[in-house]
Order: C-alpha cells, then sequence, then structure tokens
C-alpha cells in the first residue's frame, strides 16, 4: 500500500556468523515476498532463526548504513527490545533518516506497559495440555503428585494464568513469590495436606522460581549466557527430586510423582487464533507509525488501544506478578496454597494467637470487632493517591 517493492529478513545464521544480532554484520539476507511469507502463520518457530548474544551497536548500524536500509523492525521479548533501543541511538547519534521500531513477541509476557506480547496467549493455551496430562497421570494413581514445568525466568505469566485457565492446579510456584519446603507453613506440609485431603495434586513451576534454593553456590548463580541472561537450574528437577527424598525419609505416605517438562513443545507450536490476529494488529500498527514519521518505538496495545511506546518506556523496568495484585490473590483463592511465609513468621503468628485466646472475653483487652475494622478502614480522604 505504501509502494514498499524490497524487504530483506536477517538471515541469523551462516558460517560467517554464530548467531543473533551478528546476522545483521555477516551480509546474510533473505528476500521476503508475499509468497515466501505466505504460510508462516501455520507454522512454528522461525524462517530467520533466532539466537542468543552478538550485538555490537556500531557494527549493525555499519551495516544499516552501507546498505541504504531505512526502516528496521526488530521482532522479539525484552531483551531484543533493549537491543533495538540501543540501535535506535546509535542510528539518532549519526543523524540517519532510518526507522527502527520493535513489535513485543515473547512468550513469557514480561514487557512492561503493554497489555501483552504476542505468543502469550498460545503459551498459556497450550500449557493446558500439559497441565491436564499432570492431573489425568495424579489422579489415577494413589497419592499422585504431577509436577508441570512451564516457562518465565523472571516472570511468573505463564504459569499464573495457565493455573488459573486449568483450575486442576492446587500449587503454582513463580519467581516472584518466594517460597520454603520444610516446616510450619512449608511446600512439604501443603502437599502432604492436600494428599490425605484429596489424594492427588498437581503443582505447577516456573522456570525461575526457586532459584536461590536451588543453587548451591554463589558460583553457580553467577554463571551467565551469551545474552548476558543468569544460567538458571532446572527447579523441575529439583523440586520433583526433594519431594521424593522428604517423603521418603520423613512420611509414612507413599507418593508417585510425576515430572512433565513441556517447555520447548509449547515455544515450537504455530500460533493460536487469538494471537494470529494480534500479530496483525502489531504489524499493520508498526508500519503504519514508521510511515507516519515516528521511529524509536515499540508498538502494542495498552487497555486495548494500539500505542506507540517509546523504547525507554520499554526497556527501563521489566514486568513482573504483583503478588499483591488482584490475580494473584485470585490464584492463591483458586489453588488454596499457602502465602508461604518464612517459618519464623508462622510462629510468631502462631504465638501472637495463643495469646489473643489466653486474654478471654475482657472487653478492654479485646475491642469489638466493628470498632477494629473502623480504625482499619479509616482513610482521610487527603492521603488517597491514584
Amino acid at each position: 500500500m505504501y509502494g514498499v517493492n524490497k524487504v530483506l529478513g536477517i538471515d541469523l545464521f551462516s558460517s560467517e556468523s554464530e548467531g543473533g544480532y551478528r546476522g545483521f554484520y555477516a551480509r546474510n539476507t533473505i528476500t521476503l515476498t508475499p509468497k515466501s511469507v505466505n504460510d508462516i502463520h501455520k507454522r512454528g518457530g522461525t524462517i530467520l532463526g533466532t539466537s542468543r548474544g552478538g550485538h555490537d551497536t556500531t557494527k549493525i548500524v555499519d551495516s544499516i548504513q552501507d546498505r541504504g536500509i531505512n526502516q528496521v523492525y526488530i521482532i522479539g521479548g525484552d531483551g531484543t527490545q533493549k537491543g533495538a533501543s540501543a540501535i535506535y541511538e546509535e542510528v539518532r547519534r549519526r543523524g540517519l533518516k532510518v526507522v527502527v521500531a520493535g513489535i513485543p513477541k515473547t512468550i513469557d509476557n514480561d514487557i512492561p506497559v503493554i497489555d501483552k506480547s504476542f505468543g502469550f496467549d498460545t503459551a498459556v493455551e497450550e500449557a493446558q495440555r500439559a497441565i491436564n496430562a499432570a492431573h489425568v497421570e495424579s489422579e489415577s494413581i494413589e497419592n499422585g503428585i504431577g509436577v508441570v514445568k512451564l516457562m518465565g525466568r523472571n516472570s511468573g505469566y505463564i504459569a499464573m494464568y495457565a493455573t488459573l485457565a486449568s483450575r486442576d492446579v492446587d500449587c503454582c510456584l513463580i519467581p516472584e513469590s518466594p517460597f520454603y519446603l520444610e516446616g510450619p507453613g512449608g511446600l512439604f506440609q501443603y502437599i502432604e495436606k492436600k494428599l490425605k485431603e484429596q489424594g492427588h495434586m498437581v503443582i505447577v513451576v516456573a522456570e525461575g522460581a526457586g532459584q536461590d534454593l536451588v543453587s548451591e553456590s554463589i558460583q553457580s548463580m553467577q554463571k551467565q549466557d551469551a545474552s548476558g541472561n543468569k544460567l538458571l537450574q532446572d527447579v523441575g528437577l529439583w523440586i520433583s527430586q526433594r519431594i521424593k527424598d522428604h517423603f521418603a525419609k520423613h512420611s509414612t505416605m507413599n507418593i508417585n510423582l510425576k515430572y512433565i517438562d513441556p517447555t520447548y513443545m509449547i515455544r515450537a507450536i504455530p500460533s493460536n487464533a487469538s494471537d494470529n490476529v494480534y500479530c496483525t494488529l502489531l504489524a499493520q500498527s508498526v508500519i503504519h507509525g514508521a510511515m507516519a514519521g515516528y521511529t524509536g518505538y515499540t508498538s502494542g496495545l495498552v487497555n486495548g488501544r494500539q500505542t506507540y511506546i517509546p523504547f525507554y518506556r520499554i526497556t527501563e523496568t521489566q514486568h513482573k506478578v504483583v503478588i499483591t495484585d488482584r490475580m494473584w490473590a485470585r490464584l492463591l483463592s483458586s489453588t488454596t496454597q499457602p502465602t508461604f511465609w518464612c517459618a519464623k513468621d508462622v510462629i510468631e503468628d502462631k504465638r501472637e494467637e495463643e495469646l489473643f485466646d489466653q486474654s478471654g472475653d475482657d472487653d478492654e483487652q479485646c475491642p469489638d470487632a466493628n470498632s477494629i475494622a473502623n480504625e482499619i478502614i479509616h482513610i482521610p480522604n487527603n492521603s488517597v493517591k491514584v
């Protein structure tokens, strides 16, 4: 519609390149035509390849300048958007007439400001298959425990939404909500309680959950991948083994644990109808923005409306589950799992309850519930902030 007759895809793989952003300066391109991309939405993965690392901003912008490219669209998650921001700043520093725009694509949904990223709905829908399998397996055996590990390095959105959607999950563990295993209020105690009540249970754990418990040394916590991300230990295998060891040593209850890791199966499938529509909206919106003269932005839905968001707003923070928010409260209500206070807090809370009980019915020591409620909910108008 805008008269563009040449579109290049930056191919991330070649003998000259190790992948990632190096594709820009490895002279590695694919000519994209309506015919060549006609069916890509029906396939999983990417025809351009994907990799970590290789971001040399100067070389990338040199390549853009040498080839005479005047519009650059960069598709990916929070790390990719940071790379796009760096490219934009270098383009601006050189005074080049080049649009740099981002499209938010990550199943983790960890990009801030926007309502959701492309791929998230598909990931949640596919996660249901793994959770359903874990539920069937756990129900079919005595004291069955189904453990499902889902993606989410720093943000537990897939785990949270998949848990809410399935209604079969008894415990959801995410990076934003610390937990502990032993003692009063711990995971082991909750598992034993659930097994006694219903004879089976399903646990969903995000890959970034409990990393402080998993890592045995500071050295293991400091290892990084090619993009500078902390290398995570496999929390799914770890927690499965810890559960088995605990019940073998400390309980007369025999358990049967089934571990399911659908991580790459979820990421590799074609997008669903909802994501296909969203992807079309993102693509058309980002191009209209470029043709209108905007640059240095990411296209995305905010409160249901298509918007252009400056890179600095996208890269200044990370979208994470807020465990004091209503959505997490809804999950706690759905699963009935504990909030996993530390053991010390639980003991102190119990002592306070005992002291309160010992005080008897003395009206002076135990004011009625209405007076307590009035004190708690009274908020002066001038202190309310929106």
